[in-house]
Formats: C-alpha cells, structure tokens, sequence
C-alpha cells in the first residue's frame, strides 16, 4: 500500500495558509496535512486533518517544537505560508527531521530586503523602479530633485508584505508626514522606507517553481482591483480582489530572468511582482521567495497543472512533468473578506444573473434625446439602478 505523504504546514488557520491546503487537496485528496499556529482563534478555522496550538516560537525555541511535531507525525515535509517562516525554515533546513524546500538563506535574506533587491538587480540590468533609501527625513527634498520630472514618487518600507506602508505621494512634505507617523505612532526604525518613481501601468505577479536552477512552471495573473485592509490610503495592495489569469511571456521572461540572477541553482517556489512604467516595460518591484501568492494557486483550478502539488513531489524527490497547456482565455480570480476563492471564466459571469445594465443604459440614452417637457413633472434621466436601497 501506497503510503500517504505527511505535511506540516506553518500559520494553518491563516489565509494564505488555508488556500495552500486547499490548491493541494484538489490536486491530491491522499495527502495528509498538519496544521500549527500560535493563535488559538486562528488554528480553529485551519483545514489541516489534525492541529497544534503551539507557544509564541522564538527562533531559538522553533527548532525543538517542530522538531516534536515533525517526529509525532511523522512529516515528510514542511511548508511555509508567510514570509517571516521562510526566513526561520530557511535557517534551519538542516536541524530538522523531514524535507525543507524554500531557497537558500542568503537568497531568502536578499528578497526580503526590498531595497537591497532592488539594487541587486539593477546591477546586474533587470528593468526596476529608480529608488532611494530615505536614510534622513531632511535628504527628503534633495531625493525628490533626483526623480524630476516626475510628478509622483511611491514610498514603501524596505521589509513586509500586504503593501504595509506604502503609498504615493506627491510632494516631500506628504512623504515627510508619512514617514514620520510610522516613526512616532508604530515603531518604524530610522531608515526602514524608500522612495521610487511610480509605476502607472499594468500590475502583475508571476508565479513559477524551480529545482536546481530549472524552471519547472511558470505562470501570470494581472491584478485588477485590491484588497484594501483597514482603508490603506494607497487603496492600492498586494493582494488582490479581482484578478486576471494571463499569458504574458514578456511578463514571465522578465521575472524568470529576475529568479535566474539571484540564484543560478534556484530551487522551490517564487513569486515575482512586476508593474509597467510609463513606457509600458515591465519592472520588477518585488521577489517573494519560498512561498505561493494566494491567487497564483487559484491557477490550480484553472489549469491542468497544480504547482502547489508539483512542489511537494519535487521536495521528496519525485520527477514532475509540467503539460504546459494554457489557461483558458478570460479567466477571472474573485477574493473578498468572508469569501471563498472563486475562479470564473467569461462565458460564466452571466450564469444565474439577469443582467440590466444594457437595458438600464438604452433608456438612459433614449430619455437624453427626448424634448424636455417642463410640465411632466419628471428629471430627463430617471433611470432607477436596483440595488441602491
């Protein structure tokens, strides 16, 4: 008899951690998962077969309560969903009992660094935003100059996901101001932001998965609309609400090429973020290394290939062939609060809905021709939108 593959699976309860259980039971319903978390409320809502409520995991402590659960299981591999445990797992590959697959710690530390990043690869001639480290709320005025004529500038923190702190500004008061509330209010280090020109153009992720420097799947979605948490005045987030699943080979050359230049023999998986300038070239703004995007495993469903999969056969060591066929045209990644994943193609928007808004804009238009008659006692352009009650 077959045996089962055993995982644990970081953070379980979360967000990115239940989408990842999800994308690798449609792909293999054997599979046999374990879920931790230090939160008591969060571990309640994970989809693991069984669950451990574990103490707050110094680093010097993590090893040993993996190590526990990792023996009472029986794990065959362990799988993070944040970036702060690829960092941890990335430093103890070698102290625990079961499979590891994220990429080295130098390469890890290299990506979660934004600036540094950023600055690696311009180097080496990757197309990426111009950017400054803000090292003095006085330099402020002085970086500004060097983005002339540039009109709007994004300023971010250096470290972090979800867009935390980032927003566009427009003048070096408005960033001063910023900079200073993470300062003052959240305990934001001296030298934590950067200051880059804006991007305008279109927004994506690529999604790819490696062993020992191969490219093994690679794949694009185009973000449309945002998750915006708690009002973020950027209104601009790298989670998205709605997305796109595309084929954007000019998207995946640049952040594959991107992968290629941080680490010759990269292994495991890897998303890139990538935004358009002005021009309509694609930048590299960003490189998660470790991890899945959440909408990126939506492609699970979608497409005849499930990466998520995919990468626990290669960290045990079996050959995974990827068919390649793409996914098919207008398809569409729909996320909310409260809400499931759901993956829509075109020819499924319109199922189960009636659809008034051509009616609604024909009798718009034909009361905009009609005569004005002052007498009728009714507005030229009455039309009722349902749903506004």
């Amino acid at each position: 008899m077959k045996k089962r593959k055993r995982l644990l699976v970081l953070r379980a309860g979360s967000g990115p951690a239940n989408t990842l259980m999800r994308s690798l039971k449609a792909g293999d319903s054997s599979l046999f998962m374990v879920g931790c978390h230090e939160d008591r409320f969060e571990i309640k809502k994970s989809l693991a077969d069984r669950n451990y409520l574990v103490p707050p995991i110094a680093q010097d402590r993590l090893r040993d309560v993996l190590r526990k659960i990792i023996k009472a299981e029986r794990i065959d591999l362990v799988m993070p969903s944040h970036y702060v445990d690829v960092r941890r797992l990335s430093e103890l590959r070698d102290k625990l009992p079961c499979r590891v697959f994220v990429p080295r710690k130098s390469v890890v530390e290299r990506c979660q660094d934004k600036y540094g990043m950023t600055m690696f690869l311009g180097r080496r001639g990757l197309p990426v935003p111009l950017t400054y480290r803000v090292t003095r709320l006085k330099d402020i005025e002085a970086l500004f100059r060097r983005f002339r004529p540039a009109r709007e500038l994004w300023c971010r923190i250096r470290v972090g996901t979800g867009s935390a702190g980032a927003i566009r500004v427009k003048s070096p008061e408005q960033t001063r101001s910023w900079i200073k509330y993470w300062e003052d209010v959240c305990g934001m280090p001296e030298g934590a932001f950067t200051l880059s020109e804006y991007l305008p153009g279109r927004d994506f992720c690529v999604q790819t998965l490696w062993q020992g420097g191969r490219l093994i799947m690679a794949r694009s979605h185009e973000r449309l609309s945002y998750l915006v948490v708690g009002g973020g005045p950027s209104r601009v987030s790298s989670m998205a609400a709605l997305a796109r699943l595309v084929d954007e080979p000019r998207v995946i050359e640049v952040g594959t090429k991107a992968i290629r230049a941080l680490d010759a023999k990269a292994s495991g998986p890897f998303f890139v973020d990538i935004k358009e300038n002005k021009g309509g070239r694609p930048c590299v703004t960003e490189i998660n290394a470790g991890r899945f995007a959440s909408v990126s495993l939506a492609h699970d469903t979608a497409g005849p290939d499930n990466m998520s999969v995919a990468c626990v056969k290669l960290a045990l060591g079996e050959r995974v062939t990827a068919r390649g066929a793409p996914i098919a045209e207008e398809c569409y990644v729909l996320r909310g609060l409260d809400a499931l994943p759901t993956v829509l193609r075109a020819d499924e928007l319109s199922e189960g809905v009636v659809d008034l808004t051509g009616r609604l804009r024909a009798s718009e238009a034909s009361a905009d021709r009609a005569p004005s008659r002052s007498n009728s006692g009714l507005s030229r352009n009455r039309a009722v939108t349902p749903g506004n009650g």
